[in-house]
Formats: structure tokens, sequence, C-alpha cells
């Protein structure tokens, strides 16, 4: 008979893409994530994945069963959290992916306090400014700035995201302040890379704008952004949970070309077809508290 141990075992070492991580995730060592994995091949009659030094790939009886085995580790737990839950207690094993500078600088801060008051959640936060596969990648929920597009995702959002054009006093001094949105095709951008597109919108009163400025620098991860804004190397369209405190110090100045960046938000977002768990539900309610509305880092609040 299959035992739960080496099905868990199973569908951790798939979503971790090793063994080691997934003994890490585990908090197991290798040896046992091993010997369950090779006892449920035993039990099965089948090799489920194929091992090598460098890498680690289902077989196609792998993933044939994988569906059916993370369904099963995910009802196990989610019963698990049940059990806790009618006592009153919010437990168990609990998976976020959420992007770094975010993370660092509002997500921890606002976390900390939350688990120190629920000793038995056992979180797991993956900090990666990549697009995660929420479904595919085993999370329970990711956090993400910004639209989320994927129909198999069930979005909640946690704040509003105000974003402002910014650059450094000494840029501005240097280049001149632009106060038009034509002004900014004379000036160097700095952009984010994960985006994709080197470009900022707007919206104006005849609708959506669009503004290409020259490609200074682009960066995919945001405390580098808001250095390289802060050192003069050009404008930056920034949300302010990074800038806001750049602001009040006069290290950014906020740039008006008479028209407003599209409206962002800060979002959690759990798998569709899944009952969002008690303790995922209060975090997200958790979270909206501690960043308020409007968010405590925008600078003029």
């Amino acid at each position: 008979m299959m035992k739960i141990e080496g099905i868990a075992a199973f569908v951790a070492v798939v979503e971790a893409g090793s063994v080691s991580e997934a003994a890490r995730r585990l908090r197991l060592s290798k040896s046992v994530v091993s010997e369950r994995l090779a006892e449920l091949e035993k039990t099965l009659g089948a090799m489920l994945v194929h091992r090598t030094t460098r890498k680690l790939t289902l077989t196609e009886d792998g993933a044939a069963f994988l569906k059916r085995a993370a369904r099963i580790v995910r009802e196990m737990e989610d019963a698990e959290a049940d059990m806790a839950e009618r006592r009153g207690t919010l437990s168990g094993p609990l998976r976020i992916a959420a992007p770094v500078t975010f993370g660092r600088l509002h997500l921890g801060p606002a976390l900390y306090p939350f688990l120190n008051a629920h000793p038995q959640i056992a979180l797991t936060l993956d900090m990666d400014d990549r697009r995660v596969d929420a479904s595919s990648d085993g999370y329970d929920a990711i956090i993400r700035h910004g639209a989320i597009a994927d129909s198999r995702l069930i979005a909640w959002k946690l704040a509003p995201s105000r974003r402002l054009l910014v650059a450094s006093p000494d840029y501005l001094e240097r280049h001149g302040t632009p106060s038009s949105l034509s002004d900014l095709n004379n000036h160097r951008g700095i952009f984010y890379t994960n985006r994709g597109v080197a470009d900022w919108r707007f919206q104006t009163d005849e609708g959506a704008v669009l503004v290409r400025a020259t490609l200074g620098l682009g960066i995919n991860n945001g405390d580098m952004l808001h250095d390289a804004a802060i050192s003069g190397l050009g404008i930056a369209l920034l949300p302010t949970f990074i800038i806001g405190s750049a602001i009040r110090e006069g290290r950014l100045m906020e740039i008006n070309v008479g028209a407003r960046p599209e409206p962002e938000f800060i979002y959690m977002a759990h798998p569709e077809g899944r009952n969002p768990s008690a303790k995922l539900r209060t975090i997200a309610d958790h979270l909206k508290q501690t960043f308020g509305n409007p968010p405590y880092w925008d600078p003029d609040c």
C-alpha cells in the first residue's frame, strides 16, 4: 500500500526540481527523501523520475501519476489544517511566492508579527521577481505587483499601488525637467525588464498614452532600479512602495508631465479550484489591514 509520506516526497521532489531542495522544504535529510521516493516506486512497480547528477526529469509514468499525487498531498494538508482550524488554531504548511523588493521592504515586516502570533504555521516564502506559475510550481498563493492575467488564478487586492515618474535632483539639473509626455522622448529611461517592454503607460483625458524614452538602463530588480534613479542615470517610473522614503528625503523628485501613470495594485492570488485555507485568508486580511488604503508607504500619507 502506498504511504502518504512517499507521495509527499515525490511531489516535493518534482516541484523543487531536486532531492536536496525537496529535503530542505520538507525539513528532512536527503537520504530520507530518497528512501521514501524509492519505496513509492517499488510499491507502484514503476520508475517515476529519471535521476542524474545534473537534473531530474519525470518519466511517462511519473507525469501520469503527478497530478493525482499532488491533489492527494494538498487534500491531506487541507484536511490537517481544517482540523486545526476547528480547534481555533491556524497551523500547517503554506508556500507563497513574492517579488524581492516588496518582500524585503514591506511583506516581511508585515508577516513577522503575524507568524509570531501563529507559531504553528510553517510558511515557506520564496522571493523571486520572475513570474512564477502558481498552479504548476506548487504555491498556495503568489503576491504580485500589477495585473494578473492568468485565468487559472483567483486574485485578491491587498493594496493600491501608486507609481510616480521620478529622477534625482542631479539628473534634472543636468538634463532639465520634462513638463509634457513628448518631452520624455528626449530623456534616458530606467526600465524594469521583467515587464518585457521598455515603455511607460499614462492616462490622459483623451485616453491611454504609451511613451518610449531612450533606454538608458534595464534592470530586473526593484532595489537596483531605485538605486540607479538616485544615482542620476535617468528617469524611472516606480511604485511608491519602493521610492516613498527617497521622495520624502529629497533624493528623488516627482516629475509632473500632465498625465497620470496607469494605476496598479498589490495582489495575492491563489490557484483556481482550490478553496483557500483559513490561514491564507487570515494572512490576506492581516496584510490588507497592515498596508492600509491608502498604503502607509505613500510619500504624502
